[in-house]
C-alpha cells in the first residue's frame, strides 16, 4: 500500500522549479510565458493562476527565484524556445512586503518608524 504524503490530503501539490520541493499549490506562485513591458518574451507572474497556457510554480522567495534563474528552470519548465527574461517575476517579488513575523507566529514591531 502506498504511503500518503501529508500535503496531498490538503489539496493539489506542485513542485517548485527553484528548490524542487513539493508544496501545496496555494503556497506557490504560478508563472507563465508572456511578454514584458517592451513586448519581449518573458516569464510573468500569475498570482491568480488564471492565465491560459502552460505554467510553472515557484515559492515566492528570492532564494527559489535565484535558484530557478541559475538552473535556467523557467525556460525548461515553460518549454520556451530561446531565453526568457525573468525581470517581471523579480519585480513582482521585490514589490511584495517582507514577512514581519517571528518563528512563534507573533508579529514583530518595526521600530524604524514611529506610529
Amino acid at each position: 500500500m502506498a504511503r500518503r504524503d501529508e500535503t496531498t490530503q490538503h489539496g493539489p501539490v506542485r513542485t517548485c522549479i527553484g528548490c524542487r520541493k513539493r508544496a501545496a499549490k496555494r503556497e506557490l506562485l504560478r508563472v507563465t510565458a508572456g511578454s514584458d513591458r517592451d513586448g519581449q518574451l518573458a516569464v510573468v507572474p500569475d498570482p491568480t493562476a488564471t492565465a491560459p497556457g502552460r505554467g510553472a510554480h515557484i515559492h515566492p522567495t528570492r532564494e527559489c527565484f535565484e535558484l530557478a534563474v541559475r538552473r535556467k528552470a523557467f525556460t525548461r519548465a515553460l518549454r520556451a524556445e530561446g531565453g526568457l527574461s525573468s525581470a517581471p517575476v523579480e519585480d513582482y517579488l521585490d514589490s511584495r512586503p517582507t514577512p514581519t513575523t517571528v518563528a512563534d507566529g507573533q508579529p514583530t514591531r518595526n521600530w524604524s518608524r514611529s506610529s
